[in-house]
């Protein structure tokens, strides 16, 4: 089963650092995925942005909240998606992943949801 590697950052640290901060820490994060493209792990990556709409279901009825979600103390920022079934491996590079520096990088095998 594929590995994610889910980068976990706190809401407002990317205005905070200014964009050409950002645009550091972004290049950093391309030349990480550019890593794993050439160890022919890399399945997919994303950056996602900061804004964001939950929408929950319930008896039939939707509710929509728009965001920034001002009790929320983390966003999910991105994630890299990885070939390997081996969480181990997957744990190895979230160690090398230069967001572990600034966020939280999350490691979770995907797989059915009753697993």
């Amino acid at each position: 089963m594929p590995q994610l590697l889910l980068i976990i950052e706190p809401t407002g640290q990317r205005a905070e650092r200014g964009r050409p901060a950002g645009e550091l820490v972004y290049q950093r994060m391309l030349d990480f995925a550019a890593e794993l493209q050439a160890e022919g792990l890399l399945l997919g990556v994303n950056s996602l942005g900061s804004a964001a709409k939950r929408l929950a279901k319930r008896d039939g009825n939707a509710q929509v909240w728009d965001g920034p979600f001002a009790e929320a103390k983390e966003m999910v920022g991105g994630y890299f998606l990885l070939d390997t079934d081996d969480a181990d491996v997957a744990m190895a590079w979230a160690e090398r992943c230069p967001a572990a520096e600034w966020a939280t990088v999350e490691v979770r095998g995907v797989g059915p949801c009753y697993l």
